[in-house]
């Protein structure tokens, strides 16, 4: 077991050296906090100790124990008897005067021009005395020096005082006290460096820049303090990890401010919009696009659910635990920073998605970056780069890329992530021309992280082939990566609309699978949990498959496909679904094709008799012959061929299925959670084509997939 470590002996310094800020770099920080406590002197005057200030120590043992008027009268060191020599050259002073006479530490602060403290005060003086030279280390790129105090002395368990004051010092509560007041002193410098003109900031910018440095030493130190309270459960600790929140966030902001101070906040370089409410018009009819052109939601309680641009999802994410911070009592007031605008107050009413477009480049710099956790410093820093392509695309490149290039190369953002942030607004951007410059980049950016949205978007601005495109680039065409629901629809529906139809099937199937079989994880972000079940995911994707294959008229194809008995449930009641909504449709024949040619004349009859009561109803009520006539047509051909395939079964199952005495199938149809229509917008019918055994006397003719009687 090691020994304490006694901190009671007197003040030491090291051996005097010429510079100060050396003298503070090379000081033991065990020694820092005996620099930091007022020494009084123990030199004995008519029988009681002097008492005054202590501002030198003594060259033979190094104690700060002998004022200058006691110094000069005695022979050795009241505390270890050490001779003091007479003569030579006056003894060095204490570390903290040194500083005072250097001018880093200000004169209020220098005691030795007040009054003697009493008891009550001296603590507070003691503290005040180990902040200057805390201040002093800060302003001098000495952050290491605080570093190494808070790891060498107040982690330290063996470092041990009985002095009150020294055993007070030692502990880390005063090192926090220190970085809280500090950022709160650079929050009041920022907050009057912030109200200046541009030019203003300008002429200031070293010393901004020497307040970006001032918060990263301060960061340091937060960390090396957190590292303390790691694995436990204090309130200290959600203290420091709110104040470094706090921090992380001025610094970032910081240096976007920095950036727009040296472009002078872009009012020399024109904006492709004339005013504000152009812009906001602009992005109205943007957003109004995007509703027009969204496909359905298959997450969503509502039969079409609007779709929401790259930049509104962005900034949604945001808003992450801005409530909690809001309501934090300890949370330093960074909003103090804001320049007064409308878009502050509306981020508090409608969330950060309703804010933009920002107001201005200002406007845009204090909600991105005062707001959010600042782990999302990369997303904050793309949703500018999106304001910056926002308000210059469609002027001339010259005119505005080098400001994006030098963004870029500030904030170390790669070509990559700059493309992207580009192809993002592209994809926004409702106008034909923006869609074609998307499409252009988009193969220098696909790949594997690139966002699952954008294959949905090129969908929804009808480009299936660049959505395909991204999806093989990416991986998530195969079902072999994890994914959520949403993707996989979207997977699902780009396949179709390129006509791979087989392929669609076998990424259901597969990514079905893997989901029943648990190897793949359900994405935490799903909207409705129903979702978790495999059985739920297959009657969505064979649902969706089933809609698509009607709305694109490769019902023929879809038949075709080898569907087992779960999913071949969805497909029966997704074509009778048609049937009941329209009687005249030929997808209830599909059907009854579907089972004819895999010989399950059963159930072919039992679909053909729902089929028969459906379209004798619509006869009796329908208005118009001709349409009458090619639905009745239909019917007699169908039950004629349906007649002669059940003639094939032994007579036993005949009379049972005549009677009704056999089980129906399709018995998915009374589950009431799944909706008794379909999302997909109504097409022209399918041709039924070579599917339809050929009748002697009928033909199909035309696209309108009626049945027409042979002359």
């Amino acid at each position: 077991m090691s020994m304490p470590r006694a901190l009671d002996g007197p003040t030491r310094l090291c051996a005097p050296l010429a510079s100060n800020n050396y003298g503070l770099a090379s000081i033991d920080p065990v020694e820092l906090c005996n620099e930091a406590k007022v020494e009084l002197c123990r030199a004995t005057r008519d029988l009681r100790s002097c008492g005054r200030l202590v501002q030198r120590i003594l060259i033979s043992c190094g104690h700060a124990s002998l004022c200058d008027e006691c110094r000069q009268r005695c022979d050795v060191c009241p505390i270890c008897r050490t001779a003091l020599p007479k003569g030579g050259n006056e003894p060095p002073l204490r570390l903290f005067y040194q500083c005072i006479e250097a001018g880093l530490i200000s004169k209020k602060y220098d005691d030795r021009l007040k009054d003697k403290n009493d008891d009550e005060n001296q603590l507070n003086a003691d503290v005040q005395r180990l902040y200057c030279l805390f201040d002093v280390a800060l302003e001098n790129n000495l952050v290491s020096l605080i570093c190494h105090y808070v790891t060498d002395v107040c982690m330290d368990e063996s470092a041990v005082s009985s002095d009150p004051v020294i055993a007070f010092l030692l502990d880390e509560k005063v090192v926090i006290d220190w970085c809280r007041k500090t950022f709160k002193s650079i929050l009041a410098e920022l907050q009057a460096t912030y109200s200046l003109t541009v030019l203003e900031m300008k002429k200031e910018l070293s010393s901004i820049l020497k307040i970006s440095s001032k918060l990263a030493g301060v960061s340091n130190v937060l960390d090396v303090l957190e590292s303390s309270f790691r694995g436990s459960i204090s309130p200290m600790l959600q203290d420091l990890n709110h104040l470094q929140e706090s921090i992380l966030k001025t610094k970032q902001h910081l240096e976007i401010m920095i950036w727009c101070i040296r472009h002078q906040f872009l009012l020399k370089v024109r904006s492709r919009f004339s005013d504000f409410a152009s812009w906001s018009s602009s992005f109205r009819e943007r957003k109004s696009a995007a509703i027009v052109r969204a496909w359905p939601d298959i997450l969503e309680s509502s039969e079409q659910s609007a779709s929401s641009l790259f930049i509104e999802d962005a900034l949604s994410n945001l808003d992450t635990e801005q409530e909690y911070a809001r309501n934090d009592e300890g949370e330093l007031p960074i909003t103090s920073l804001r320049a007064g605008g409308g878009n502050s107050f509306l981020s508090r009413l409608t969330g950060m998605a309703g804010c933009y477009p920002f107001d201005n480049l200002r406007a845009a710099v204090d909600l991105l970056f005062l707001q959010g956790n600042s782990d999302l410093v990369v997303a904050k820093q793309a949703i500018f780069l999106y304001f910056l392509f926002d308000r210059h695309w469609t002027i001339p490149d010259d005119e505005w890329r080098c400001i994006v290039d030098d963004f870029a190369v500030t904030f170390g953002i790669t070509r990559h992530s700059l493309l992207e942030s580009f192809v993002f607004y592209l994809l926004d951007d409702h106008t034909d021309d923006a869609l074609k410059e998307a499409c252009r980049l988009l193969p220098e950016i696909a790949g594997l992280s690139i966002h699952p949205k954008v294959a949905q978007t090129l969908l929804e601005r009808e480009n299936p082939d660049a959505a395909l495109m991204t999806l093989r680039c990416s991986g998530r065409d195969g079902g072999a990566t994890l994914c959520s629901l949403r993707e996989a629809v979207t997977t699902v529906r780009v396949q179709v609309e390129c006509g791979l139809l087989t392929e669609a099937f076998m990424y259901q199937r597969m990514i079905c699978t893997k989901v029943k079989d648990k190897k793949v994880k359900v994405a935490d972000d799903e909207a409705n949990k129903q979702f978790s079940s495999w059985l739920m995911w297959l009657e969505v994707l064979v649902t969706e498959i089933c809609c698509l294959c009607i709305r694109k008229r490769l019902v023929d194809q879809m038949i075709e496909l080898p569907w087992n008995s779960d999913e071949e449930k969805h497909l029966h009641k997704c074509l009778l679904d048609v049937v009941i909504d329209d009687p005249s449709s030929i997808m209830g024949s599909l059907l009854v094709v579907y089972y004819l040619q895999r010989y399950r004349y059963t159930e072919a009859y039992q679909v053909d008799s729902k089929l028969q009561a459906q379209e004798e109803d619509f006869i009796s009520k329908a208005q118009n012959e001709e349409i009458s006539f090619k639905v009745e047509s239909m019917s007699h051909w169908r039950k004629g061929l349906v007649g002669q395939s059940v003639d094939l079964l032994p007579e036993v199952v005949q009379q049972q299925l005549k009677s009704g005495k056999l089980p129906e199938v399709g018995g998915i149809l009374g589950n009431k959670n799944i909706p008794a229509k379909s999302n997909v917008p109504t097409m022209q019918e399918p041709i039924l084509g070579n599917l339809l055994f050929k009748a002697p006397h009928a033909q199909w003719e035309g696209s309108n997939g009626f049945l027409h009687s042979q002359p």
